[in-house]
């Protein structure tokens, strides 16, 4: 069986991962944001966020492709084609944690774990709430990450404010952190949430 080969783009191609926060309802802002840096974008959900968390159809009419949230058989042709770079936004605690931990059970996590493999730079912008933050096992997680060359922005804990609403999620951060002319350039403290730096190893 020949598989057919995804429409090839035109500019780097971005694989936007979305998780499942309530902060992933704005990733349109990412996704225009990447448009106008120059970048073609496709988007992979976890199988949580798929059920309304963020606007599919509107995602995928910014991204003029359909979003991803499960593996492909082999008689479907490829969506997307090979990833140029990867930003992860927002990024939960359970996905840090598998993806840490080498579980590839969703296509989500299993891009992850691959773009290591294939040495694709990853950006990752945290939405964990301070409760889960402090967790031995996400602070060994951030640690084994960030070994990997994973580039972390600073922590958002994603819990509405006192009026009901949310507070600002920095989603050109990401695109930040795959420049390399800008990726060094982080004026905000380290975050109290983490034991180590949310930046991109120097």
């Amino acid at each position: 069986m020949t598989e057919q080969a995804p429409e090839p783009a035109e500019n780097p191609f971005l694989y936007v991962v979305v998780c499942a926060a309530g902060v992933a309802e704005g990733v349109g802002a990412l996704l225009t944001a990447a448009r106008g840096r120059g970048w073609e974008a496709g988007v992979i959900a976890t199988p949580a966020a798929m059920n309304g968390f963020f606007d599919v159809a509107a995602a995928e009419a910014l991204t003029g492709r359909p979003v991803r949230s499960a593996w492909r058989t082999p008689a479907d042709p490829r969506p997307f084609p090979p990833p140029d770079a990867v930003a992860v936004a927002p990024a939960t605690f359970n996905t840090i944690n598998k993806w840490a931990a080498g579980i590839a059970d969703t296509l989500a996590a299993a891009t992850l774990c691959e773009a290591h493999g294939l040495g694709v730079p990853v950006a990752v912008l945290p939405c964990v709430a301070d409760a889960l933050s402090v967790h031995p096992a996400y602070q060994d997680s951030l640690t084994r990450l960030g070994a990997m060359g994973v580039r972390f922005g600073d922590p958002h804990p994603g819990e509405p404010a006192p009026d009901g609403g949310r507070p600002g999620f920095a989603w050109e951060r990401a695109l930040d952190l795959l420049d390399p002319a800008q990726a060094d350039r982080d004026d905000t403290p380290p975050g109290p949430r983490s034991a180590i730096r949310y930046d991109p190893p120097t």
